[in-house]
């Protein structure tokens, strides 16, 4: 039985969400401010956070990076209004692991914490700490990146695209793979999110350094190679 805590200013929409859970098996608590979600998410051990982003003494992109400042393996999922492409972006790069627009079903928002708090049982660091590919270098312990012995700065959310192309190195992945198995979500295609992402990447793994490693195959999605040349 998962310990879900809700930080949602809104209160009717809070106990909204608070019984939908309670039906579906799950405890929740409720928070209507960042700060106060904040504490009790530090205090207590929550298997997953939902919180708004719109919030009143803390936001929920600032509660979200102090997280996982504490908590780095606590799952959340960041509610909002808001839907564009740079909403998305601004909220995985503070650390969300999932990003649900409002209006939403109470169906799909369960769905998604399934699939979180699955994630977050079941993972396991692979073998060894360090992913290599060229003289680009992941050490999955510590998060770092680096290439050709300069450090890379990345967000999170590049760090695990970015782990996740390494492991695939040589081969094509599809925007709905990557969406499936780095955002763990289904691919909207009236976002441009991944083709964000990978631009962030192309400027911090390849803008400065050759040969080039990140390239796109047009209607068919991206991949982590050497040219035949290189």
């Amino acid at each position: 039985m998962a310990f879900i805590l809700i930080v949602e200013d809104d209160e009717r929409v809070s106990e909204l969400l608070r019984r939908g859970l309670a039906e579906n098996g799950f405890i929740a608590d409720a928070a209507y401010d960042g700060l106060t979600g904040k504490k009790l998410a530090l205090q207590n051990p929550y298997d997953l956070v939902i919180t708004d982003v719109a919030l009143p003494k803390m936001d929920g992109l600032e509660l979200c990076k102090a997280l996982r400042q504490s908590k780095p393996n606590l799952p959340i999922i960041m509610l909002t209004a808001l839907g564009t492409t740079d909403d998305k972006v601004e909220g995985f790069d503070a650390g969300a692991d999932d990003y649900l627009v409002k209006p939403f079903e109470m169906r799909e928002l369960l769905a998604r914490i399934r699939v979180l708090l699955k994630r977050a049982q079941t993972a396991v660091m692979p073998q060894g700490d360090m992913l290599q590919y060229a003289d680009l270098k992941l050490n999955l312990n510590t998060k770092t990146a680096e290439r050709n012995g300069i450090a890379i700065n990345l967000t999170p959310k590049e760090f695990k695209l970015l782990s996740y192309m390494l492991q695939h190195a040589g081969r094509v992945l599809s925007r709905i793979e990557i969406a499936e198995k780095v955002w763990d979500t289904h691919f909207d295609t009236g976002t441009n999110f991944i083709d964000v992402y990978i631009n962030y990447l192309r400027k911090k793994v390849d803008k400065d350094f050759e040969p080039k490693l990140i390239h796109t195959r047009p209607g068919m999605g991206f991949v982590l190679m050497k040219p035949d040349n290189a």
